[in-house]
């Protein structure tokens, strides 16, 4: 069996609908439309601003790796994980048999490249979620946040926003 196999329209279109109703997604360019999700409880929001200034894309790689591996850990040896890229083709990957020598590439990545784009676990309790315009990633499920937020806090520095709501001063 592929690691990485397609979506079929059928499962795409019930996978976006329940993405869209339980986190209540609302796409937009303008900030009064963000966050374009309601965030979790359990989820911390980054900013991208910190890799602005990231010569060799040193702080890019390490914050891919950094939330790829606690995304495989938290789903577990045999599970599965949905990469979801808005108005395009999305997927379901195993990611322990992805991206090893010889293996296939992880399907999209946690830094949104000109769209959203999202990781899930499949009962939706985990991911991320990449915001190409607010230039910002939300993760969520705490065990995942357990995991990996004190090395994306290294990476990105402090979190703009937990549980929804907006860090620092009002």
């Amino acid at each position: 069996m592929d690691p990485v196999a397609v979506l079929s329209d059928a499962e795409h279109q019930r996978v976006w609908d329940r993405f869209s109703a339980e986190f209540q997604f609302r796409p937009g360019m303008s900030p009064f439309t963000w966050p374009a999700i309601k965030e979790p409880a359990d989820s911390v929001t980054w900013s991208f601003a910190a890799l602005d200034d990231d010569p060799g894309d040193e702080g890019l790689d390490r914050l891919v790796e950094v939330v790829r591996r606690g995304l495989a850990s938290a789903v577990g040896p045999h599970g599965t994980l949905l990469a979801l890229d808005w108005q395009h083709t999305s997927y379901r990957f195993a990611p322990q048999e992805v991206a090893g020598v010889a293996q296939r590439a992880w399907p999209l990545s946690p830094y949104p490249d000109g769209d959203y784009y999202i990781y899930l676990s499949e009962d939706f309790r985990t991911g991320s979620f990449g915001h190409p315009w607010e230039e910002s990633l939300c993760l969520f499920g705490q065990a995942f946040l357990d995991s990996v937020a004190a090395e994306v806090d290294t990476v990105l520095g402090a979190p703009i926003r937990r549980s929804g709501r907006r860090e620092g001063p009002a």
